[in-house]
């Protein structure tokens, strides 16, 4: 018996490959390589275009999460992953400098945000930063960095935020 998330077959687009090892499973596609280890108790295996999880009795849930991993790695080597970031506030704005993100954010200083490898960043307008990678944890943990060196405020509204987040103001003082 498995998790009801690790029954579901990955379904492999095509230029997609897959390299499975013991304890180790490589995706190949055409934003890049990703890796992921894979416990003892877990067994992931390739049938045509698919891949099938197996797991232990014991490891129900690590099955699933598996799945998850994997079909996050098939997502992110043949579409990728992206996040939208918008600033707001008064003289809030971002541009490239090669492939670092600056950002001027109201401090008496720029900050300047090396990326990683295998993630890039593009600013359509000034107040738009779109973060994009193969690998959707990173891709998460840049846009969260990003988003960290000026979090939106709840009075005004001002800061970083996501595209679609919805911030609830609060009312300010009264006479």
């Amino acid at each position: 018996m498995t998790s009801r998330v690790a029954k579901n077959p990955v379904k492999l687009p095509s230029g997609v490959t897959v390299a499975i090892q013991p304890d180790l499973i490589t995706v190949k596609g055409k934003l890049g390589e990703l890796s992921q280890s894979i416990p003892s108790t877990i067994k992931v295996e390739e049938a045509e275009d698919t891949l099938c999880i197996v797991a232990a009795n014991d490891a129900k849930a690590m099955a699933g999460t598996m799945r998850a991993l994997v079909q996050n790695m098939v997502t992110g080597v043949s579409e990728g992953f992206s996040k939208k970031l918008i600033l707001i506030g008064v003289g809030y704005r971002a541009k490239l400098q090669g492939s670092d993100l600056d950002l001027t954010l109201g401090l008496s200083h720029p900050l300047v945000m090396k990326m990683p490898e295998g993630i890039t960043v593009e600013c359509p307008t000034q107040t738009e930063v779109i973060v994009k990678g193969a690998n959707k944890q990173q891709v998460g943990q840049i846009a969260a960095n990003i988003r960290s060196k000026r979090p939106p405020e709840p009075y005004k509204g001002k800061g970083i935020r996501y595209e679609n987040e919805q911030i609830s103001l609060k009312e300010g003082k009264k006479k």
